[in-house]
């Protein structure tokens, strides 16, 4: 691959190589599986590596374009998905030795199949944590994620083999899940790009569910590019998903070169602005600084959707998994076990009223949409801690550090807006990321500051070489 790195190239740049014959999707391939070979053992990103399925892949890729035919917008490109996906003739796992024994998958998960209809060359699957009810991939299963910056940091979770294998320059690009920021927290703590649509605008046929009314699938990558062309064509209606949303596709990728202009944005104060290192608040003041935002709002009770959203994804997945709780409990890792068993404990009457604030909190932030288009603030309050870290003090308060890594991101998805959480590295810190958040379905609105910043440098992936 002549004048293309591997590991540090954005994913586009790939798919350009391989569409002009300037590379073989065969040659890019091995490339991947090789340095999975080398490097995953390190990282701890793939619960299983689809070698042959991948190599027939992208040789049928390479086939189409010497016989004149289009493989589609990401041709040649090697991307893994996290366990909860279903991969036709793989057991879905979702993190859980429950499911090991269960028959394996007889199709493909509709995202999955979205990006291998577009010429993507799917090479694995990857870790998380059990049933994506986590903030670290330490799991007691299948081992803990290491962070692809500092082995002995998690990588974020649930989807932290989703962001590690982008941040070890294993694949371009991956996809992950997000119920509470299990696609934001990884890709801030692995220096990359990751995207949460809104929610419904993109099917989860096909996907473990954690907790139906806040789930929603997305990609990480190395850059906006790579985001908005697997966003693309995953996006639209799908009737086997009964909350995806009865809208066309609306491609972001034109649009990404549009600028800002236009574009009224503001940084989220209150909770937004407390209870996080001093890193983390730097890195939003750099990006508004470079966008030349001043303006402040304030999203009311913020911390109180935090709690709402806990309430109700602990009772939406301990319903789920209530006939394994009763007759499998001590085949959990024991932290989900516990979660879920505090989850069958709530009251109805929490459940109903954390509902109803929930609808009363949706207009508050709707009303601020009238004002604004786009919202900034941090994606974790700290950069990623340390393997078996159980405590951390954020704003010289001692506070459990699982949860708390999502403290920025639950209030968010509660409602679920659209985000992109972009990478920043500040000055002898690890990777960091700043939220880029918009009104439902204008997901370009992110994409565009988000692309902005990127080409003025402010956000860009940190990807080992």
């Amino acid at each position: 691959m002549s004048g293309i790195d591997y590991a540090t190239s954005d994913g586009l740049a790939l798919v350009a190589a391989v569409r002009a014959r300037r590379a073989a999707a065969r040659e890019v391939c091995d490339i991947a599986l090789a340095r999975i070979a080398a490097r995953d053992p390190d990282v701890n990103a793939f619960t299983c590596v689809l070698t042959e399925q991948a190599r027939a892949a992208a040789a049928a890729v390479d086939a189409t374009i010497a016989a004149g035919g289009d493989p589609g917008p990401l041709a040649g490109l090697p991307f893994a998905v996290k366990n909860l996906f279903d991969v036709a003739g793989l057991t879905t796992l979702a993190g859980s030795k429950i499911n090991a024994s269960r028959p394996p998958a007889t199709r493909d998960a509709a995202v999955v199949a979205a990006i291998r209809r577009a010429g993507g060359v799917l090479v694995g699957a990857l870790n998380m944590d059990e049933y994506a009810y986590g903030f670290t991939t330490e799991n007691t299963h299948y081992g803990s994620t290491r962070n692809p910056h500092d082995a002995a940091r998690v990588a974020g979770g649930s989807s932290g083999g989703s962001g590690a294998a982008v941040g070890a320059g294993l694949v371009p690009l991956t996809l992950g899940s997000d119920t509470n920021g299990s696609v934001r927290v990884p890709a801030a703590l692995c220096g990359v790009f990751g995207l949460k649509p809104t929610y419904g605008r993109v099917s989860r046929a096909g996907s473990a569910l954690f907790a139906p009314s806040f789930d929603h699938v997305g990609p990480l990558g190395r850059s906006v590019r790579d985001v908005t062309a697997a966003f693309d064509v995953m996006q639209g209606p799908d009737p086997e998903d009964p909350v995806c949303a009865d809208r066309p596709a609306e491609p972001c990728l034109p649009l990404l070169d549009t600028g800002v202009g236009g574009l009224r944005i503001a940084v989220l104060d209150g909770h937004f602005a407390r209870g996080g290192e001093p890193g983390a608040f730097a890195a939003v003041a750099q990006v508004a600084a470079t966008l030349g935002v001043t303006r402040r709002v304030t999203i009311p009770e913020a911390h109180r959707a935090r709690a709402a959203a806990m309430v109700i994804t602990a009772s939406e997945g301990a319903a789920l998994h209530l006939a394994d709780l009763k007759t499998r409990a001590h085949d959990f890792d024991p932290l989900t076990r516990d979660r879920f068993l505090a989850g069958v404990l709530v009251p109805t009457t929490w459940y109903v009223q954390a509902q109803r604030f929930r609808a009363w909190y949706r207009a508050q932030v709707t009303r601020i949409f009238r004002e604004v288009d786009v919202l900034l603030a941090p994606t974790t309050p700290c950069a990623a801690p340390l393997i078996g870290q159980e405590r951390m003090t954020m704003d010289g308060v001692e506070v459990l550090t699982r949860p708390n890594l999502g403290v920025y991101t639950q209030p968010i998805s509660f409602i679920g807006l659209p985000v992109l959480s972009v990478p920043v590295t500040m000055p002898g810190t690890m990777p960091l990321g700043v939220q880029i958040i918009a009104a439902p379905f204008r997901e370009a609105h992110a994409l565009r500051v988000g692309a902005l910043l990127e080409a003025k440098g402010v956000a860009a992936a940190v990807v080992t070489a």
